[in-house]
């Protein structure tokens, strides 16, 4: 693995793969670890000795002292949750953050009365609601499409065009939901922001110059940490279950500037099995007694909202389809050791759509990826503890012919397996 240019880490299935697990272990080496989209909807989980760090907004290398981390113009920032985050974090052990974050003052600003119009626009839906996190997240964007949003360089700029700019962003927002002018009280907003902006000013500068000049310094791998994951892809994902941003490997140039001749390394994030948080078809769900103990003994709950995660047998198709849109270089396999208890194991390897023929993606049409039947292959479990295990041979031979399977069926080499949470608790193979 080359130990300078820019190296990507994406979620390979519906998010929660264990990415900041692998960001934390390639930014030992690293000179930048970066954020290029989504916002504290995500969630990321280092384990470093006792300290379990949780990381929403800020970049998961920001732990390392030799790493900057830079939050790039394709994040939507809500500055209170991310000051809040940084105490929670210096109260386990984190410090020196102040010199080493990075923050674009094009990224776009996600305000309360977002979060509250995302919570409004869920109760709108009904039964239909998509489970979103409620921070936000869609409600800026969209107003960043609408050419209406306020951007981090119009904070810490000159505040009295920021305070007219929050202001009619307010009024578009409160002819949508009318509601918004008892939830908020928008003068108290724009007070608080002016002690944030003296707060955010100190870490703002062009992101984009200053990954160009890291990566032309070639010390270091410069690292793009994904946020969610690709079957959350607003494009390419399940649709309209899905996250508010681009989440495959095309949000590294838009949300970094970046372009793709720079990027030499795609590493797909799966975990042994499937799992997803909120709505949306799931086709190798498993809701029987299976799929919970899956879930308990994965700890399979939201970093960022608490919900239990849906849990399932891994689901080739889509893996297959998410490397198709990423062009992975290497996977990661995380949460191997959850398997040691079954006595046989399932892959679903095919689907065959409601008319009867075998689909060669995933359907793009939710009502039909909801109809889908799923064709598994079984493979023997290895029913012992694989925790202790630090190269592919010390594996159980049945865990070794899971993970070759795997790979044989991704079509994508294998060059991590996660055994443990530990973040010592990583084989890797090449």
């Amino acid at each position: 693995m080359a130990n300078t240019g820019v190296a990507v880490v994406l979620g390979a299935q519906w998010g929660d793969e264990g990415k900041g697990k692998i960001v934390d272990m390639l930014a030992e080496k690293a000179i930048a670890v970066c954020r290029c989209q989504g916002g504290n909807n995500a969630g990321h989980t280092v384990i470093i000795g006792e300290n379990n760090f949780d990381f929403h907004l800020l970049p998961s290398g920001i732990v390392h002292e030799n790493c900057t981390s830079i939050i790039g113009n394709g994040v939507v920032v809500h500055v209170p949750g991310l000051f809040a985050e940084i105490e929670q974090n210096e109260k386990k052990g984190l410090v020196g953050w102040e010199k080493r974050l990075l923050v674009s003052s094009r990224a776009h600003l996600v305000f309360d009365f977002h979060q509250s119009m995302d919570g409004l626009q869920e109760a709108e839906k009904g039964k239909g609601s998509i489970g979103t996190t409620k921070k936000g997240i869609g409600p800026c964007y969209a107003s960043k499409a609408n050419r209406t949003g306020v951007r981090v360089g119009d904070l810490v700029g000159d505040y009295q065009h920021f305070t007219t700019m929050l202001r009619r962003l307010f009024d578009c927002s409160v002819k949508r939901f009318p509601q918004l002018e008892e939830m908020v009280d928008i003068e108290k907003e724009i007070e608080l922001y002016k002690e944030y902006a003296e707060r955010l000013r100190p870490l703002v500068c062009d992101t984009v110059v200053a990954v160009h000049e890291l990566i032309q310094q070639k010390s270091g791998l410069v690292i793009v940490e994904g946020a969610n994951a690709a079957m959350l892809d607003i494009d390419f994902g399940t649709y309209p279950y899905v996250t508010s941003s681009n989440c495959t490997v095309g949000a590294v140039c838009t949300g970094l500037g970046v372009p793709p001749r720079l990027v030499q390394q795609v590493h797909g994030v799966t975990k042994a099995y499937t799992t997803r948080v909120g709505g949306g078809a799931f086709p190798t769900e498993l809701e029987n007694d299976i799929g919970q103990l899956l879930r308990d003994r994965g700890h399979e709950y939201g970093v960022t909202t608490g919900r239990p995660r849906r849990c399932g047998w891994l689901d080739i198709v889509a893996l297959r389809y998410s490397a198709m849109v990423n062009g992975y270089t290497s996977l990661a396999v995380t949460k191997l050791d959850i398997l040691d208890v079954f006595d046989e194991i399932k892959i679903g390897v095919k689907y065959t759509g409601p008319d009867g023929n075998e689909m060669r993606g995933v359907p793009s049409e939710q009502c039909v990826l909801e109809r889908v039947t799923v064709e598994y292959i079984t493979l023997p479990g290895w029913k012992e503890s694989i925790s202790a295990c630090t190269t592919f041979d010390s594996l159980p031979v049945n865990a070794q012919a899971y993970v070759r399977k795997l790979e044989a069926l991704a079509g994508v080499p294998v060059q991590w397996i996660g055994v443990g949470a530990e973040r010592s608790s990583t084989i890797q193979l090449f």
